[in-house]
């Protein structure tokens, strides 16, 4: 693939010298211009053809390059992956505007009218992705804006700038680019704990003198539909993929489309009869995932992502296989995977970047929600984006159901080739896999429609630990209809040393399948940890989210309240109210060590070998610390009638465990992250000691709303 890269160099080197009869130099910017960043390789251009217009389009595998001869319309066509321009899917607007004289060819004279050029500038959207650093402070891929960057790219239509508040950009930038007057759309991307961001953002562009067109979208803004368009009423809301919704306002910028043409959308504002104007909410269809076949992004920010020592990510697939009824599925859509052989180029682009930081570690998450999938293929296709990933050195992470490992309603032959699938993964690179069990008892996972029981999570816990897949868990520790009995038995599966297994690599399939069904082969192999080492994030509550099947249950008996929109949910009290106390210190227990907590997080997916090890080490001295304080609240808990009438004394009671317990905290902890930051690089040392030492400083008990259910 290098030689593949080295050519679409060659190609930007060519079409230069088609223009002014002069080849740039060997070292001057085109040799060298990474082709992912169209920015960058029209600046290139630029230097080399003497104020002549240039423009960059097309998606980074056709990026198509017009330099102008001269006024009048005559251009130079060239498409930098060497196929030729017949060989495009061109956008409709282009057959009246832009003739290419050879369209065998992949360099040709072009003519492109007044009204071609136009489109091919304007508009210029500005993809603008929210973030809080206090809360996250190691930046992942931008995947939301980058996929939106890629629909807008195959349309030809306008020129597009990403801003990433993760990677150094801050709220007054992307307001001093609206303000400059270079944007004609601005599109936002918010997640939970981002609207107070995005309400700061509007209520400055929207009182500027000129305001550009806007768009929101984003799993939190799916949610607030509703409350966002009565306050900005000119906002328009992407309701699922936003890929087709962003290449459809495109077209309706250009008058190509009415507003009620454009997919996927809640707006305001709809002509009814003559002279009158409706002001209604509006909602267009949203575009199924199987409709959206390319899910692929743009890699724009993946080299300063991992300049500031981000992650990597992308997906194979979306959607999920099932309808848990506290993730509401309108924005999410059913399971559909991508073809594994259109990803190769991809992965190949993904890799030419970690090429240029041999430091970081070559690890890319595929953020899935159910990376198997369904259908007769399922094994097969994995196997196959496995082997692509470790063809171009990557490792990688990912997550899926429980069910792609124990169903009871399959035979043993199922059983023994899903194991040899999971066994086959790992020989492929998967360094681990998350699995959201949320529960192992089997009344709240039915409350939680998993469509999966306490029992088979216990086996596939027990199966994938065996055969050596080394896996992480969500588990919703509090939930408002939960009883104390349920809390009890919650506490103790976590609790459970049955369920994490020796790695048996020298055991077959087979053998594993049969083992961990057999109580004393269990006893004899396991690690005699907590499952709880394996649970992503401690002690976390139930969401109420909007529109959730699990928060109309909870309204059914009485507990919801008035709508969150930071996080896109309604607000909930817990059926048992010691329950909701308890729940309310864990969330405060979570939110005082979320920072630190997700920096180690953040660094074990950027570190491999022993420096690895030592941070997972590291977490689990606060995995223990909150077990511990889960326990010593729930003592408290069966040590309060719950007719009590003075509520205020259990809160009294959880208060002094939590201090005690971060008092206990503070002092184990300091020797260990001392002993693990003289194991780590100097770069991710000061990382760990900067947020160790803001952790240490910090002495209230604050909400930050940073969890997502469904988050990884």
């Amino acid at each position: 693939m290098r030689d593949s890269r080295q050519s679409g160099r060659v190609r930007l080197v060519d079409t230069i010298a088609h223009v002014t009869g002069i080849a740039p130099t060997v070292g001057a910017g085109p040799w060298t211009v990474p082709l992912a960043q169209p920015d960058r390789v029209r600046d290139a251009i630029a230097e080399c053809v003497e104020g002549r217009t240039v423009v960059v389009t097309g998606t980074l595998d056709r990026r198509l390059v017009l330099i102008e001869h001269e006024p009048g319309g005559t251009w130079t066509a060239a498409d930098l992956s060497g196929q030729p321009h017949s060989t495009r899917t061109w956008p409709a607007w282009a057959a009246d505007h832009l003739l290419i004289h050879d369209p065998d060819e992949w360099l040709s004279q072009a003519e492109i009218s007044a009204e071609g050029v136009h489109r091919l500038s304007r508009p210029r959207l500005l993809l603008a992705a929210l973030y809080h650093p206090e809360y996250f402070p190691l930046p992942r891929f931008p995947l939301a804006i980058s996929d939106l960057a890629r629909a807008v790219r195959t349309t030809l239509l306008g020129q597009v700038e990403l801003l990433d508040m993760q990677l150094g950009a801050q709220l007054h930038h992307i307001v001093d680019r609206v303000d400059s007057g270079q944007v004609d759309i601005l599109g936002i991307s918010a997640t939970f704990g981002q609207h107070d961001l995005m309400t700061e953002l509007l209520d400055a562009v929207t009182t500027t003198d000129t305001p550009p067109m806007l768009v929101a979208g984003g799993s939190l803004t799916a949610r607030n539909e509703s409350m966002l368009l009565d306050r900005y009423p000119n906002l328009i809301i992407s309701r699922g993929a936003g890929e087709p919704t962003i290449a459809d306002v495109l077209s309706h910028w250009h008058k190509d489309l009415t507003m009620d043409q454009v997919r996927g959308v809640g707006y305001i504002g709809a002509p009814r009869g003559t002279g009158t104007m409706m002001i209604a909410r509006r909602r267009n269809a949203v575009v199924p995932n199987l409709a959206q076949a390319d899910i692929l992004p743009e890699l724009d920010l993946l080299d300063l992502t991992l300049t500031c020592n981000g992650v990597a990510q992308l997906e194979f697939s979306r959607g999920c296989t099932n309808f848990c009824s506290f993730c509401p599925r309108g924005h999410k859509g059913q399971w559909f995977g991508a073809a594994p052989e259109s990803l190769r180029w991809m992965l190949r682009e993904i890799g030419a970047v970690f090429d240029r930081h041999p430091h970081r570690s070559r690890t890319v998450y595929l953020v899935d929600e159910e990376f198997i999938g369904r259908g007769e293929d399922a094994v097969p296709r994995a196997f196959a984006a496995a082997d692509m990933l470790a063809e171009e050195g990557l490792a990688w992470e990912t997550s899926c159901r429980v069910d792609q490992v124990v169903r009871p309603d399959r035979d043993e032959t199922w059983h023994r080739e899903r194991a040899e699938m999971w066994r086959g993964l790992v020989t492929r690179g998967l360094r681990r896999c998350l699995f959201g069990v949320e529960s192992g008892v089997t009344s709240i996972l039915k409350r939680f429609n998993k469509e999966t029981t306490g029992e088979q999570n216990a086996l596939a816990i027990r199966t994938l630990t065996a055969l050596g897949v080394p896996p992480r868990f969500t588990y919703i520790t509090f939930d408002q209809l939960m009883t104390p009995a349920e809390l009890h038995a919650t506490h103790a599966f976590q609790g459970r040393t049955d369920l994490l297994v020796k790695p048996q690599l020298h055991l077959t399939a087979e053998e594993i399948v049969e083992g961990v069904r057999d109580e004393q082969w269990v006893a004899e192999h396991t690690t005699g940890r907590p499952f709880y080492y394996g649970i992503s994030y401690m002690l976390v509550g139930m969401e109420c989210l909007i529109g959730a099947a699990y928060t109309r249950q909870a309204e059914k008996e009485g507990l919801t309240g008035r709508p969150d929109p930071s996080m896109g949910r309604v607000e909930a009290r817990y059926q048992d109210w010691r329950i909701g106390i308890l729940a309310r210190w864990a969330q405060l227990w979570i939110d005082r060590n979320f920072p630190l907590d997700y920096t180690l997080k953040s660094l074990e997916k950027i570190l491999d070998g022993p420096a690895y090890e030592r941070v997972r080490e590291l977490r689990r001295v606060l995995k223990d610390a909150a077990y511990l304080l889960f326990g010593g609240m729930l003592n408290a808990m069966d040590a309060t009638d719950v007719n009590a009438t003075d509520r205020q004394e259990l809160d009294e009671v959880c208060a002094a465990v939590v201090e005690a317990m971060i008092r206990e905290l503070r002092g184990s902890l300091e020797p260990v992250v001392t002993a693990v930051c003289d194991d780590l690089p100097q770069e991710h040392r000061a990382i760990l000691a900067r947020e160790h030492d803001r952790w240490m400083l910090n002495y209230e008990w604050t909400l930050i709303n940073a969890g997502d259910p469904c988050g990884t």
